[in-house]
């Protein structure tokens, strides 16, 4: 590979700086740096942060390849800013052996856009029933460390303790989609008093409280890790920061829509806002904001859930949850908490990068932005603002939630070890 000089680039949102990549590598960050017969990139002021970590990616490859493949996955994750994701484990087969997560991380490095991490499914079949090939998961060449039946809850509690202990003799993981399902049978929406006045059955902030907190107290007692997918409600907050007043080993992520939606958008019926968990009130998203912001979330992740244009576009009651994020997610989060004062790049960087790759254990990712390092960066022009238009997403599906929403922030380039997999907002 060439030499790459990146010339005035706002390290982490900081004072204007040049970065010298040379291979794989940075040689060197410093004022008027210069290699002869390097390729040359003017920042102009845009921000430069290590490449961006997606913990939680739906890349629905093998079994679903109409909403979504890896590759085409993992090229609107190098339009966002993303040099690496963990892909969920609900495709079809589910991901619950060795040969399954083997091949989705093959296919990551075949096509080479960012490197996939597959999460290994926590039960068979996602059923909840018995627990998965979680040892020989790990011990593959993928070397699952999270684990997670995301989509379904592990909802018994004598499985997920089993699993808490099993994934603790390798430093794993479990990543808890938490719902209880008892309390959920017919829901679609928050409940509350939006579900209340359009007559759809109410999803209970309890259904998600009531398992993080048992899961909490798990971990505890055996003394393992979990982690709280897409962590939706004020109360799931109070007991995550209890949790971790107490030492439990619990980290959580929010999403980007939970940051910015509300269920105010479920009175269009607009099946776009139909997602798992469902957007809260706005008090809920306050309060994730916040948390996100004082540490008590860990991380932002996408939960990037690709679908065909058909199961969108028809009746609420009949429409696939889930929303794109990959494409999106820098500039709702740039929105909700940079331009708030909430956070800055430097946070961002702590809460987009260095902490989910910590978690998930991805090598070489969330590291600093200085020599000796591998070169996974991204360079965003913050000065940007435009809409939302899905017609240019890298995705197959474009079930945003964002379609003509104006949001700051562009991505111009990523850099996955030394070599640009976007350049000028184009993929290379």
């Amino acid at each position: 590979m060439s030499k790459i000089l990146i010339r005035g680039a706002k390290v982490l949102g900081g004072e204007p700086q040049d970065v010298l990549i040379d291979g794989e590598t940075i040689e060197a960050v410093g004022s008027g740096l210069s290699a002869e017969g390097a390729e040359v990139v003017e920042a102009d002021g845009k921000v430069l942060l290590p490449g961006l970590v997606d913990l939680h990616t739906h890349l629905r490859e093998p079994g679903r390849e109409d909403s979504e493949t890896v590759l085409t996955g993992t090229r609107a994750a190098a339009s966002g800013g993303y040099t690496s994701v963990f892909a969920m484990a609900n495709t079809f087969p589910v991901a619950d052996t060795a040969g399954v997560v083997e091949q989705v991380w093959r296919l990551g490095q075949e096509h080479g856009y960012c490197d996939v991490q597959p999460i290994g499914a926590v039960t068979v079949g996602l059923e909840g029933k018995k627990l998965a090939e979680l040892g020989a998961m790990h011990e593959s060449a993928a070397g699952v460390t999270v684990f997670s039946d995301d989509g379904k809850c592990v909802h018994d509690a004598v499985i997920m303790r089993r699993a808490l202990e099993y994934v603790k003799a390798f430093g794993g993981v479990v990543a808890q989609h938490a719902q209880e399902p008892r309390l959920t049978e017919g829901a679609e929406m928050n409940e509350g008093v939006v579900s209340a006045e359009l007559g759809l059955g109410g999803w209970p902030a309890v259904a998600e409280e009531s398992i993080i907190a048992r899961d909490v107290l798990l971990a505890d007692h055996v003394g393992s890790r979990v982690h709280i997918c897409h962590l939706s409600t004020a109360g799931s907050v109070e007991i995550v920061r209890w949790a971790k007043s107490r030492g439990i080993d619990v980290t959580a992520e929010v999403t980007p829509h939970h940051l910015l939606l509300t269920d105010e958008l479920v009175r269009t019926y607009n099946p776009v806002y139909k997602v798992n968990p469902p957007l809260r009130t706005e008090r809920d998203v306050m309060a994730l904001r916040e948390a996100l912001a004082d540490g008590t979330i860990d991380i932002v992740a996408t939960d990037h859930a690709p679908h065909p244009h058909e199961d969108k576009d028809c009746e609420w009651a009949a429409a696939a949850m889930g929303m794109v994020g990959l494409e999106t997610a820098l500039s709702v989060v740039q929105h909700t908490m940079v331009e708030t004062g909430l956070l800055d790049w430097a946070g961002v960087a702590e809460r987009m990068s260095f902490k989910p790759a910590r978690i998930g254990r991805a090598d070489g990712h969330g590291r600093p932005v200085s020599a000796g390092e591998p070169a996974n960066l991204t360079l965003v022009d913050t000065a940007y603002r435009g809409a939302v238009d899905p017609a240019g997403f890298a995705s197959r599906s474009r079930n945003t939630p964002y379609e003509g929403r104006e949001l700051p922030g562009r991505v111009t380039h990523t850099w996955l070890r030394g070599r640009a997999t976007l350049i000028d907002g184009k993929l290379a």
